[in-house]
């Protein structure tokens, strides 16, 4: 995906476009306080003249001084919009460039020439003329002004755990003069990139390519791009934005688990209900034909044993709906390995269920995973963090209910803090029949299987032995 040309966010054509939106606001704010007032003081005319005293002429006067008071607020605010537009436009972007440590040199240059000066002491001169130089020296290295074409473009923006993401930064010189050498910085998250760009002649470009290693999951922010020029000792440091940030999804890792390792969810005639119906897979009983009933459906060998038609009545199925519950909760983790473990499983499972088109409900304790595209939903796992506050393990459960009542199978991917009674408190809120799974993640454990009432109980302590665990679970 190639990025759009982003317009500089901090050049003094940006800021000026600011301040003068600004100062339209201004203006139409005074606009209607002076609105505001003429319609009061016609009120209290109309109200003056029913009352059957004349007051045209105080009237008058009144909405003169009104008018007045209003230019003169207009004014003040003009006054002010202009102050403000010169500080945006033309002083703050000169004072922004010197660096905090350049403050520090100017004021002790400062200092020093105004009491050497003052006093005739030859070494403090001596010492601010040693301090205005460098200062002069780094102005230098920060004046003119680069007319750069950036462009930041992401090989992909997802990818998993443990891949690299790789992309590339264009520097072009639009313009028909060089360009100096500069330096252009790259945010990448909380960290920095850096990298030369060599002098450019007209129409000529430079391109970089970068790779951003990828250890947890995360959503990771690339960009913006920035060129910086300043002096060799940091006094100066002049920056402009070309290019806006992106985003870089990082999903969590995932197993493609095969049809004998998702076997717990499979129902080849669907989850039989109540209700009766004339087509389906799963046979009830024979009755008498009605009209209207498929002839398809008639049982021949009973029809003509009885002398009467007979067809076949059916039991409407459901489809396998399954439900992935992650237990998000802080206090039921060991650590963070731990927890990014039950992440990932419940990933997978989710991912599993999604590719063979069952019906899938997906959450944590403070959130739904959307199932509308693959993507989606990994993009919403990526999301996903530690609760901190105390919440009670059986919501749950209860959540599951309420979200899929007639769910096949209810999955609960927990941490190895997660106690038995609280396990088995959750599944007392899952409806009657539902097949309940707990996969309890532990670091580094050997995959074991255990039951607390009807809940069946797996342990792994890898995501790699995630399908041997299931397949426990299906026999």
């Amino acid at each position: 995906m190639r990025s759009q040309n982003a317009v500089p966010a901090d050049t003094a054509d940006a800021k000026a476009a600011k301040a003068e939106a600004k100062k339209r606001r201004g203006a139409a704010r005074a606009d209607d306080q002076a609105e505001s007032r003429r319609r009061r003081l016609r009120g209290r005319r109309g109200r003056s003249t029913g009352t059957g005293g004349s007051s045209s002429a105080p009237d008058a006067a009144s909405e003169q001084g009104a008018a007045a008071e209003g230019a003169s607020s207009t004014g003040l605010a003009g006054l002010r919009d202009r102050a403000v537009e010169l500080w945006l436009r033309r002083i703050h972007p000169v004072l922004d460039v010197v660096s905090p440590i350049g403050w520090a040199v100017v004021g002790a240059a400062a200092a020093c020439w105004l009491v050497g000066l003052l006093l005739h002491v030859t070494e403090l001169n001596v010492i601010a003329f040693a301090l205005t130089v460098p200062l002069v020296i780094a102005a230098l290295f920060v004046l003119g002004k680069a007319s750069y074409r950036v462009t930041l473009d992401l090989q992909t923006h997802r990818v998993v755990v443990g891949t690299r993401a790789v992309g590339r930064v264009e520097v072009a010189n639009p313009t028909q003069r060089p360009i100096l050498p500069s330096r252009i910085e790259l945010a990448v998250g909380s960290a920095t990139a850096q990298f030369m760009v060599p002098r450019l002649a007209a129409d000529a470009e430079h391109e970089e390519l970068f790779a951003v290693p990828t250890k947890r999951r995360a959503v990771l922010v690339v960009g913006p791009v920035r060129s910086v020029r300043d002096d060799p000792l940091s006094l100066m440091r002049r920056q402009v934005t070309w290019a806006k940030e992106q985003e870089l999804f990082v999903h969590p890792r995932t197993v493609r688990l095969d049809e004998a390792a998702s076997g717990f969810l499979r129902d080849l005639e669907g989850t039989p209900s109540s209700d009766l119906s004339s087509s389906d897979i799963a046979f009830h009983a024979l009755r008498d034909y009605a009209p209207g009933d498929d002839r398809r459906h008639v049982h021949w060998r009973t029809t003509a044993r009885t002398g009467k038609l007979m067809v076949r009545q059916f039991e409407e199925t459901r489809r396998s709906h399954v439900v992935v519950a992650l237990d998000n909760l802080a206090e039921h983790y060991a650590s963070a390995d731990e927890f990014e473990l039950a992440v990932s499983t419940a990933a997978s499972i989710s991912g599993q269920t999604f590719l063979e088109e069952k019906e899938l409900t997906p959450f944590t304790l403070d959130q739904r995973q959307s199932t509308r595209t693959m993507r989606q939903m990994m993009d919403d796992y990526t999301v996903v963090e530690q609760l901190k506050e105390r919440i009670s393990f059986h919501e749950l459960g209860q959540k599951a209910t309420d979200l899929a009542p007639h769910a096949s199978a209810v999955m609960m991917v927990v941490g190895s803090h997660t106690t038995a009674r609280e396990l088995n408190s959750a599944a007392n809120q899952l409806p009657i029949g539902v097949m309940a799974v707990a996969i309890r993640c532990v670091d580094d454990a050997e995959v074991t299987r255990s039951a607390i009432g009807g809940l069946d109980v797996v342990t792994l302590g890898s995501l790699d032995t995630l399908a041997r665990a299931l397949r426990a679970v299906g026999r």
